[in-house]
């Protein structure tokens, strides 16, 4: 008996909101007492201010008080060791499931059960443990939803499940609105919609599967074009490194030879300049002794003086071998390496190209192939889709033919169908690198590519090959060829066949047609870039005519 009153106080001194012990207690109105802050923040969150136990609503908010007496027995009760309530009694709060059997204060529910439609703390669930009739009830977690499973027109549980309605319905309704439906047991339709689940998680898990496989094959190949391209990256700095040191040893030889050249012509211009100096010193000693010579007045000594004033000079260094060549050293050196210097830029600038930020992807794909053999490497098996042929065009040899006829076919209603132009799209979508060839006979035939979401219905350009921004196309007639895109025709050159090859790298934007007979032959190359798979297509010209995807395998 004394535990049981402990009980009793610790519940009466606890706050029914926080269910601690209460914490400057106020009394309400309806005479229920709380923490000052906690009923503070609940009345804050509600428009009608009320007492969460009783629901009593009062106008205006009451102003709330300590309760002296209150918090002087709560402050007793703590100094004699008395705490919260135990940790057994789990009261139902906000978002809780409580209790249908318990009264006055709820605990929490511990299960609901699908046959008496009520929820159950651990005291009062006891008995579907221990009762023979109870103990076949269906028990399940604690459940808000309970009155779901009853029907609001006879108020009975739904066991039964009207597939014609495709609703759960009561055993009464059987006999009332939905007699004569295809109905069977709830349990039974659970038991069918629980295979298709299971089958609809197997397909989940199965794509979850080859989704993660794709993810680490594209890991890998960020991994692949990581470790590319710091390779790339190391190899160009080694190979500029050496570019470099062979430019600054090429500099190195050239000053070099520069200074060689530069000591031997100073040193043969300083050996003339040396004997000219001299013959200068020797001509006017020879000038100053015949002045002498001529201003003596005695005539005898003149005259005896004079034949042996007159020997003969040494000769003279003639001019031819002095070699002037003012300013044209060195010139032709400079002119030279001019010359190189502008063929380096030149290869540079032009290879240059190739690595620029809007070709790179360009560099990431292989090399478009060279040669017939090359391009059949990358061959693809293309069909055209029924579905999208113009009523005019009828296709044969397993769908790769298309032929223009005289009258209209009787093909079924599509959203896929040209309904206008005589024109047709693949069954495949294009991605990679594909090639394929079309064999035409006729007047002419469109041979193009084009996004799935090209229009189809009407004739207005939207629908055209070449007359929109979702197309590509080559005109090819017996005479000409030209190129259409988003309706701009450009002239293509080059020899006439009835055989063309379309060559596709989507990742490096690059489509390409060649005219194809005993050799090939390239005669228009888009660079762009496609942001959705493409579909090869054909568009005829007249009656008669044919187009056919060529088979390469």
């Amino acid at each position: 008996m004394a535990q049981k009153g402990a009980q009793l106080d610790r519940e009466t001194f606890s706050c029914p909101i926080c269910l601690d012990l209460l914490k400057d207690p106020v009394t309400i109105p309806c005479g229920h007492s709380y923490c000052m802050k906690c009923i503070k923040h609940h009345w804050d969150g509600e428009l009608i201010h009320s007492c969460p136990q009783c629901r009593q609503s009062f106008t205006p908010r009451p102003v709330l008080l300590k309760s002296i007496i209150l918090a002087d027995l709560v402050e007793e009760l703590k100094k004699t060791g008395l705490q919260a309530a135990p940790a057994d009694l789990c009261y139902a709060g906000a978002g809780d499931v409580a209790c249908d059997v318990c009264t006055g204060r709820r605990l929490r529910a511990c299960k609901s059960c699908l046959v008496c439609l009520a929820s159950y703390c651990d005291k009062h669930l006891q008995g579907h443990y221990d009762v023979g009739p109870l103990k076949k009830h269906k028990l399940v977690e604690p459940s808000k939803k309970l009155q779901e499973n009853i029907c609001s027109r006879h108020n009975e549980v739904m066991k039964m499940f009207c597939r014609t309605d495709q609703q759960s319905i009561c055993s009464l309704c059987t006999m009332d609105e939905h007699k004569g439906h295809d109905t069977v047991s709830a349990a039974a339709k659970r038991t069918e919609r629980q295979r298709e689940l299971e089958g609809s998680r197997l397909n989940i898990q199965q794509r979850i599967q080859d989704r993660e496989k794709e993810v680490k094959l594209l890991q890998q190949e960020v991994e692949a074009v990581n470790g590319s391209a710091e390779k790339a990256v190391e190899d160009s700095e080694k190979m500029f490194t050496e570019l470099i040191r062979l430019m600054e040893k090429r500099s190195s030889d050239v000053k070099q030879q520069l200074r060689s050249q530069q000591e031997r012509e100073v040193s043969r211009v300083r050996e003339l300049q040396e004997k000219l100096e001299q013959e200068i010193s020797e001509l006017e000693r020879r000038d100053a002794e015949l002045k002498l010579l001529s201003h003596t007045e005695d005539h005898n000594h003149f005259l005896l003086s004079y034949p042996s004033s007159l020997p003969a000079l040494s000769e003279a260094t003639h001019s031819s071998s002095i070699n002037i060549r003012p300013l044209r050293y060195f010139e032709d050196v400079t002119e030279a390496l001019s010359a190189v210097r502008d063929k380096l830029q030149d290869v540079l600038r032009e290879e240059w190209t190739n690595v620029s930020p809007t070709e790179m992807d360009v560099l990431l794909s292989a090399a478009e192939p060279t040669s017939r053999a090359g391009f059949l490497k990358y061959a693809q098996e293309i069909t055209l889709d029924p579905n999208t042929a113009n009523t005019w065009l009828v296709l044969s040899e397993g769908s790769r033919k298309a032929t223009y006829m005289e009258q209209q076919q009787c093909y079924s209603s599509h959203p896929d169908r040209f309904t206008y132009h005589p024109q047709v799209l693949s069954r495949e979508s294009l991605t990679g690198r594909c090639y394929w060839e079309v064999e035409w006979k006729g007047r002419g035939v469109y041979v193009a590519v084009a996004y799935k979401n090209i229009s189809r219905a009407g004739g207005g350009n939207e629908c055209f090959f070449g007359f929109n921004d979702k197309s590509w196309s080559l005109d090819c007639d017996q005479n000409s060829y030209s190129f259409l895109y988003n309706s701009i025709l450009t002239p293509v050159s080059g020899p006439l066949s009835s055989r063309v090859g379309v060559y596709l790298d989507h990742r490096a934007g690059i489509l390409s047609f060649y005219s194809v007979s005993e050799t090939m032959t390239l005669l228009y190359r888009v660079q762009t870039t496609f942001t959705q798979p493409l579909h090869a297509g054909v568009r005829l010209f007249d009656y008669g005519e044919t187009a056919e995807l060529c088979k390469l395998k």
